[in-house]
């Protein structure tokens, strides 16, 4: 079974919505969910803020924050999940920034990918457990692409367990 396939699946068992914020990625997050047939209560939005002023504009990513991290960074990647679930209202935000191709001007090397990874606790509306990474992956432009969006996928399930145990009284 595909990441998306099995993310999705697991999204609908878990009756979780989800939103995502994507850079580099461009979309593909939520394509991959898009693609699997009867998941249309699974995606709630997608915002695809690939440019500085996006992430600002849209997400409300602090642009000291940018200026102090990086565009390649958790920091600002998990502003992004911050601002689409914000804006949402999802149970769960993934977001992603990262360089798919001949490194980024501040040196951040090709194939660099930050994440994070945001869930809305059952029935505690203001509780919010967060987590980030930081993975690099190897190949062209689309094959890191490709990677980051699977990884994103991937992860969920892993990082919603972490969230569930340390919301347990």
């Amino acid at each position: 079974m595909q990441p998306a396939e099995q993310a999705a699946q697991f999204l609908q068992r878990q009756q979780l919505r989800l939103a995502t914020a994507e850079s580099c990625t461009a979309g593909l997050i939520a394509s991959h969910i898009a693609d699997v047939p009867g998941c249309g209560g699974t995606l709630k939005c997608a915002i695809v803020a690939y440019s500085p002023d996006a992430k600002e504009q849209i997400l409300g990513v602090n642009p000291d924050l940018i200026a102090r991290h990086g565009l390649t960074s958790e920091a600002v990647s998990l502003a992004m999940a911050r601002g689409v679930m914000r804006i949402s209202q999802a149970d769960v935000a993934v977001a992603n920034t990262g360089v798919a191709d001949d490194g980024a001007p501040d040196g951040t090397p090709a194939g660099t990918q930050c994440f994070a990874w945001l869930f809305r606790l059952p029935g505690k509306t203001q509780t919010v457990r967060e987590y980030t990474e930081t993975r690099r992956f190897s190949g062209n432009r689309t094959e890191i692409r490709k990677a980051a969006s699977e990884w994103a996928l991937e992860r969920i399930s892993h990082y919603h367990a972490l969230a569930m145990a340390a919301g347990r009284p």
